[in-house]
């Protein structure tokens, strides 16, 4: 029970009012007791907020109990409010209850108040109790129709993105540097890549987005986002990023920590409009049973952490509490979701860790995010890609994808680079071209997972038969639950998500052929 205990005591003779204090004190239940004896004060004692309990005499000279019970229910009905009586009638007592009365104890029984005081709390907590869980199923029924609504879009959406984001490469790399339609490819890679990140975002928020978790420098990460993270803050702020020395590694998706980070600085960019500084720092960092005892879902241990710090305008105790909700923004129509913070959270405890935020209003906001440490080599695919061309090959392949525009793209982009491209539209189709190719050995197959008449996982199966070190690259643009539900996401599968770019493509088949 709450303590100390705000009760608001509508009672005209002071000799009872002693009394139900002194009961309350032998109980051992901390309270502060404001004692009124009229409606005026009764109503101003109630706007002034703060009230838990509310005792009251049943006849008073200048009001009346049943009136101050009808008035509670009506305005303050989640205010449990008890008659303390000489007398009251079972029929009064029994009309008390259906206006709303939580109890009533009898002046001359005052053995009974302290039992009926702290049954009129608990029921207050056990109404918390259910709000909250009702608020959960809410919360969990909205993410299951966002999960359902972006997976049924994903696999669509993600195909046309690719092939915008795909073809504006091309185009992009046979113009000279001061052609004037670069900056309009630019413009249109822009938009797709923002496209992609709202799916993005939605299908992490409702848990269906492939996490593809490898050991990683956190320097490297935000080595390797600076300059894209300086491109989304305006010319008036100044950023400034701070690797940690000798910093530890986590066990994450590079992506959705990328996600994190731009999520955090478009924040902070929008709570400057005026300007200021941004700073983003990495540190080792260690957790005791003290902080995650003041932390819900903190757990003891070492982490790597990284702050992102503005100087903006910072949030109100009201605002701060609603950060991680769903669709919750302060920013105004048309330019917030409602999903940033709330697809933070989502990614940093599918990592295991902490997200915790430090705000004044006027002072400005400092998020702090933790990854546990690892003790773990880096893994290649974290490994920075060296700068210059994309590397080239003469090896066969084959690219197995249903939709027409993907793979001609995909078709394209390793032809350019050297490498000689079969290809086919569904798995069955696929199986008739690698039996009646003649010439040089097919190498690695690149392969939707889900496509008509056969899927790429049971051809996979088909063409390793007959060629046990034949490569597989499955791809897609599904969610998480599609693709496992064929088997794919197993550990050693190679995997490569929709939308993605020719570079990424290029880079992955070849590291795949390396091996």
């Amino acid at each position: 029970m709450k303590s100390p205990l705000h009760i608001l005591h509508l009672e005209d003779d002071p000799n009872d009012a002693a009394l139900v204090r002194s009961a309350l004190d032998a109980a051992g239940i901390t309270s502060e007791i404001t004692r009124v004896e009229n409606r005026d004060d009764f109503l101003t004692a109630l706007e002034l907020g703060g009230i838990d309990l509310i005792l009251s005499d049943f006849s008073l000279p200048a009001f009346d109990g049943l009136s101050a019970a009808e008035l509670v229910h009506a305005r303050w009905p989640a205010i449990p409010l008890v008659f303390v009586s000489g007398t009251l009638g079972e029929e009064r007592a029994v009309d008390s209850l259906k206006r709303g009365v939580t109890d009533y104890v009898l002046k001359g029984h005052l053995a009974r108040l302290v039992p009926a005081v702290r049954r009129a709390m608990q029921e207050v907590e056990d109404r918390a109790e259910r709000g909250r869980l009702e608020v959960q199923f809410i919360e969990a029924q909205k993410m299951e129709v966002i999960g359902q609504l972006a997976g049924g879009v994903a696999h669509d959406f993600n195909n046309i993105l690719a092939v915008i984001m795909g073809y504006s490469d091309l185009i992009m790399q046979k113009l000279g540097p001061d052609d004037v339609n670069k900056g309009h490819l630019e413009t249109i890679r822009s938009a797709a890549e923002r496209a992609a990140g709202l799916t993005r975002q939605l299908l992490i928020f409702s848990r269906r987005q492939t996490v593809q978790l490898v050991v990683l420098d956190l320097n490297d990460v935000l080595k390797d986002l600076d300059k894209m993270l300086r491109r989304l803050i305006d010319e008036n702020i100044e950023m400034t990023i701070v690797p940690g020395e000798h910093i530890g590694r986590i066990k994450a998706d590079s992506g959705y920590v990328g996600q994190v980070l731009m999520n955090l600085v478009v924040n902070a960019r929008d709570a400057m409009p005026n300007g200021g500084r941004l700073t983003i720092a990495s540190s080792n960092a260690t957790l005791d049973e003290n902080y995650t005892r003041t932390h819900k879902g903190a757990r003891p241990g070492h982490y790597v952490m990284f702050s992102v710090k503005d100087t903006g305008t910072g949030m109100s105790e009201e605002v701060k509490a609603r950060i991680f909700e769903a669709f919750f923004t302060t920013k105004p129509k048309g330019k917030g979701t409602g999903l940033g913070l709330a697809t933070c959270q989502t990614i940093v405890q599918q990592s295991g860790g902490h997200i915790d935020v430090c705000s004044e209003l006027g002072r400005g906001t400092t998020f702090q995010i933790y990854f546990p440490r690892v003790e773990l080599p880096l893994d290649v695919a974290a490994r920075a890609v060296r700068a210059g061309p994309l590397p080239r090959g003469t090896e066969t392949l084959l690219v197995v994808e249903d939709e027409p525009s993907v793979r001609h793209l995909a078709r394209s982009v390793l032809e350019t680079q050297g490498y000689k491209v079969l290809s086919a539209s569904n798995g069955q189709e696929a199986l008739h071209t690698a039996r009646d190719h003649k010439e040089s050995p097919i190498r690695l197959v690149v392969t939707d997972v889900i496509m008509p008449q056969m899927g790429g996982k049971v051809m996979a199966e088909w063409l390793k038969t007959a060629n046990p070190d034949l490569k597989i690259l499955f791809t897609s643009g599904y969610t998480e639950e599609a693709i496992t539900r064929h088997g794919v996401l197993e550990t050693g599968v190679e995997f490569l998500p929709k939308p993605y770019t020719p570079a990424t493509l290029v880079l992955k088949v070849r590291e795949m052929l390396d091996k």
